[in-house]
């Protein structure tokens, strides 16, 4: 079982999507320090991709800090600092991207943009606290 959320893309190589997702679960809190991370031959198996490219993915991880190889113990996620804002700003700036671009497609200004990210802020921040808008 791997323990972060993945949704394959196309036009996206597999590699990034793997490891976007795995820091998004490491920057987030979804996988705490100490966790158990997936070993290749497990990353490879559960998400069917070459072992290769699994192997690519950790080593990517264990350069950058979110996670650690232990011989006989596996591998885990790293004992790190709290996340900085730019960490988790860097995890948006695809879904950021994206959204400029239908934006300017669809003919929007930024005053728009921004109406319109405010009003699915608060909504969602009513649900939370349970208020209706």
């Amino acid at each position: 079982m791997i323990p972060f959320s993945l949704v394959f893309e196309p036009g996206v190589a597999l590699y990034e999507q793997v490891v976007y997702a795995a820091k998004k679960a490491v920057i987030s809190g979804q996988m705490q320090p100490g966790d158990a991370f997936p070993s290749v031959r497990e990353l490879s198996k559960a998400l069917k991709i070459n072992p290769n490219t699994a192997h690519k993915v950790i080593m990517q991880l264990v350069s950058e800090g979110l996670i650690e190889v232990h011989p006989g113990r596996g591998t885990l996620v790293a004992e790190r600092g709290p996340c900085t804002a730019a960490e988790r700003g860097k995890l948006l700036k695809t879904e950021l991207e994206q959204l400029v671009v239908e934006a300017k497609k669809l003919g929007l200004g930024l005053d728009e943009v921004h109406e319109a990210l405010d009003q699915h802020w608060r909504r969602l921040d009513g649900n939370k606290t349970g208020r209706k808008l």
